[in-house]
């Protein structure tokens, strides 16, 4: 096992199974810009839970409801539910009936909501581009393809029977 450190490595080796992995890298920056983009919106008094709510909320379009919400988020209703309710408590969003579903409610910003929403936007892009120094368009584009691809490849492994997905 090599001692030397991880950077030393010439750029044909970085992606070989050596300390630290691709994997444990994408998770540690993953967790990084989480990070960064939390102490970002600290001062708005918003989580790592409600920030994420609010930006898929955004990107699905208000109205979607709540199951379509907890499933481009990855968790199940009773987290989505709770971070929701605290989301109503800061009278951010509100839950509306949808019409022939009496179980279902979807999902809108309120006035205040807007507002913060576009805080947070521009707090997040300030954290974008800070993370982004350095980088070309061109290779920022690489490594968003490169990035697609393992993930289709990752849902292969996961599922290998479904018909692979377009990102």
């Amino acid at each position: 096992m090599s001692t030397s450190h991880p950077h030393d490595c010439s750029p044909a080796t970085l992606h070989e199974p050596l300390m630290p992995s691709l994997g444990g890298m994408l998770g540690r920056v993953h967790r990084q810009w989480r990070t960064a983009i939390t102490t970002a919106v600290k001062p708005l008094g918003i989580t790592e839970a409600r920030w994420t709510v609010m930006v898929h909320l955004s990107k699905l379009g208000e109205g979607c409801t709540q199951g379509a919400l907890a499933a481009d988020l990855g968790i199940e209703m009773p987290s989505l539910s709770r971070t929701v309710s605290q989301l109503e408590a800061q009278q951010l969003i509100e839950r509306r009936g949808v019409a022939g579903d009496r179980r279902a409610r979807s999902l809108w910003f309120t006035p205040a909501g807007i507002d913060c929403l576009r805080e947070l936007e521009a707090r997040i892009e300030s954290v974008r581009q800070h993370l982004y120094r350095g980088l070309s368009d061109e290779r920022l584009n690489a490594i968003t393809d490169s990035l697609g691809m393992i993930e289709a490849n990752a849902r292969q492994v996961i599922r290998p029977h479904e018909p692979e997905e377009r990102t």
